[in-house]
């Protein structure tokens, strides 16, 4: 038997999925908890040595003799997260994470010395905004010189595990094109934009090397801590949207990805680079050689979780509450800026529940607008793509809000799209380890091709596909005009 490994690392776990790429049969998968810091500022960090920690106690739960099957890994990790390391590979500092929305200022003196926000967006194909990685290193530069001046390596997370498993500094485009200081259109560098940031950044930044390509092998100090064989190929990994997309076949043109988790995102792959930040379209490239424009909020089922823990409710309670509501829950409108926001651009953003009145007061309507809320966010997204000619066909689901057939229900009909789910649960480590066989195909002579391989293992259970409803469709159109018109009377005071 042969095996491939996919490692996920989440915001708040790390999951491996060890998958027999023979028998098309995940043969196992593990997870450890990460934690979190989190501060009133806006500061989210984790710190290096909890990765380490995850990843060890997740080989730990895989049997020995299937650890010997593994001959390749994958590595999928949240976007944008800063990892600054020293010479000898020590961190420097925590690691600042996508939804740390603490550099607002950072933001504000980077996209004023560029000369705007279109001339950001001509170098990186994406507004500077406080969830990438750019403002992060100018961050620590400002506010922790004495680490910024021992700075070596500049690591996103994803890129940190696969330091550590072995020893190369390198990334991948569509990770690096996360970062705002990565032209996605171009790929490659801005040499604007690091300057901006400190004169020397550029020549810190790794090699960007093509999606198919390992970005080097397992040590012989990983294989012996791990468990598992030494000189095996590590891909070159991905974001876990990009890991996402290859974990759901979202590899050509036409399909769509939403992920409903911490953060809500939704992404197509692309054959040509098309972008527009300022409807919250981002640039970026996929880990497959084509591009991933995306849509992120950083409220998703963070609204859900926050309102049902109020409530003191189960998940399963929490769903069948807000079943008993109508559709645009009576006119309960909920923003769910409970970590600010970056779609639409609210760092300071706050949550927020209005139109109650005494006629629609209810538990059931509270839960309800929650769901829905989700899912607005992502119409503008939708809105943004067909605007720019890209027609979706479908949308596959992914995430914990996927596991509800009330919020698939809620998607089909506030999208008005076909509504399907992979069969595995965990996309990104799926899609983490879809890569790493087309990473070890390829290094064995065999020119394997990644929406092939794609079609041949990842499966879509054809039991749970949803549809849209006519009458819903109709219904929730006025409800996300109410919805807009709420979030357009709030946006100034969080400006």
């Amino acid at each position: 038997m042969k095996t491939v490994a996919g490692i996920d690392l989440g915001t708040q776990s790390m999951k491996v999925y060890v998958y027999n790429f023979e028998d098309k049969k995940v043969e196992a998968k593990t997870s450890c908890p990460v934690d979190i810091i989190s501060e009133n500022d806006g500061t989210r960090e984790q710190k290096t040595d909890w990765y380490d920690e995850a990843m060890k106690k997740c080989f730990d739960q895989i049997p020995a003799d299937l650890k010997k099957t593994i001959c390749a890994l994958g590595v999928s990790g949240h976007q944008h997260g800063f990892v600054p390391l020293d010479k000898d590979g020590k961190a420097l500092y925590n690691v600042k994470l996508w939804n740390d929305t603490s550099t607002v200022e950072e933001c504000e003196i980077i996209t004023k010395a560029c000369g705007g926000d279109e001339a950001v967006i001509a170098e990186v194909c994406n507004l500077m905004l406080p969830g990438f990685t750019a403002p992060k290193i100018l961050w620590l530069k400002r506010h922790k010189k004495e680490a910024f001046d021992k700075l070596r390596y500049v690591l996103l997370p994803h890129d940190y595990i696969n330091f550590k498993l072995t020893g190369a500094y390198t990334m991948e485009a569509g990770d690096a094109s996360g970062m705002a200081l990565f032209n996605s259109e171009l790929r490659t560098w801005s040499k604007k934009m690091c300057s901006i940031i400190d004169d020397g950044l550029l020549a810190l930044l790794p090699e960007i090397i093509s999606s198919e390509k390992p970005c080097g092998t397992v040590t012989k100090e990983a294989a012996e801590l791990l468990g598992i064989p030494a000189g095996i190929p590590v891909s070159s990994g991905g974001g876990d949207n990009m890991m996402g997309a290859i974990g759901t076949g979202t590899v050509e043109d036409g399909f769509l990805t939403m992920s409903m988790g911490t953060s809500g995102t939704l992404y197509g792959y692309s054959a040509k680079a098309i972008a527009n930040p300022q409807q919250g379209l981002s640039g970026f490239c996929s880990s497959t050689g084509g591009w991933l424009p995306l849509l992120c909020t950083m409220n998703c089922t963070v609204a859900t979780e926050e309102i049902r823990k109020l409530f003191g409710l189960g998940v399963k309670d929490f769903d069948a509450e807000a079943a008993t509501a109508e559709i645009g829950a009576g006119g309960v409108v909920v923003l769910p800026f409970f970590n600010g926001e970056r779609t639409p651009n609210l760092p300071n953003g706050r949550a927020s529940i209005t139109g109650l009145s005494l006629a629609n007061n209810s538990r059931a309507n509270i839960c309800r607008a929650a769901m829905e809320s989700a899912v607005f966010a992502m119409r503008g997204g939708i809105d943004a793509f067909r605007k720019l000619g890209f027609e979706p066909k479908e949308i596959r689901l992914i995430g914990g809000g996927a596991k509800s057939p009330l919020w698939r229900q809620i998607a089909a009909d506030v999208l008005n799209l076909p509504i399907k789910l992979p069969v595995a649960e965990e996309a990104a480590a799926l899609g983490a380890a879809v890569q790493a066989l087309w990473c070890y195909k390829n290094a064995n002579g065999e020119k394997a091709s990644i929406a092939a391989l794609c079609a041949e293992h990842v499966a879509i259970d054809t039991e749970k596909v949803v549809t849209p409803v006519a009458a819903n469709v109709k219904a929730y159109d006025a409800a996300y005009a109410e919805y807009i018109k709420n979030l357009e009377a709030v946006m100034p005071l969080y400006k």
